[in-house]
């Protein structure tokens, strides 16, 4: 499945990009997806399988109604291959092409207590400095790392918690003893 939602993140990057129009489409986007989340008629219409596509096309076309035109003819073409349910696993693999695009990297920020936005923007800006890009850092607390953080970029992850230092140890100690 992931094949394919790649496939129409990139079709659709490709004529966003071609048309100028990416940052306007990742919001619409988004904004669509995030509709479909929160508004339980609208996700039962996109993964009902027993609605026929061009239904469900004529019904989200009325929805979109106002949105970019580049967007409702995407939507009308994804819902009429029957690839609607798959929206938001599009709209991620689009984000990720626009993030890769504009060298955006997306971290996670996990840390022991509430960052202050001098604080997250002091860690922010130092790897903005070692990786060269432009980072967006999604904040979260987790008060069972004791202290310290956790960076999560992609597949890479950094653990500098308490938390992580003394499992480390007690893997280290329990290998040793063998």
């Amino acid at each position: 499945m992931a094949v394919v939602a790649r496939t129409y993140a990139r079709a659709l990057f490709e004529a966003a990009k071609e048309q100028g129009r990416m940052d306007d489409v990742r919001e619409e986007l988004d904004a669509f997806v995030t509709a479909v989340e929160e508004i339980p008629e609208l996700r039962s219409l996109i993964r009902n399988p027993e609605l026929d596509p061009p239904t469900k096309a004529a019904t989200l076309d009325a929805v979109l109604e106002g949105a970019d035109e580049l967007l409702r003819n995407f939507v009308r073409v994804v819902t009429q291959k029957g690839r609607a349910a798959q929206l938001d696993e599009i709209a991620r693999e689009y984000e990720a092409l626009v993030a890769a695009e504009e060298q955006i990297l997306s971290v996670e920020l996990t840390t022991a207590y509430e960052l202050s936005d001098e604080e997250a923007a002091a860690i922010v800006q130092q790897i903005e400095e070692a990786s060269g890009r432009r980072v967006e850092a999604a904040r979260t607390v987790d008060t069972g790392l004791i202290g310290g953080l956790v960076l999560k970029a992609g597949s890479l992850e950094v653990d500098s918690s308490v938390r992580g230092r003394l499992e480390r140890l007690h893997r280290d100690l329990a290998h040793a003893s063998t």
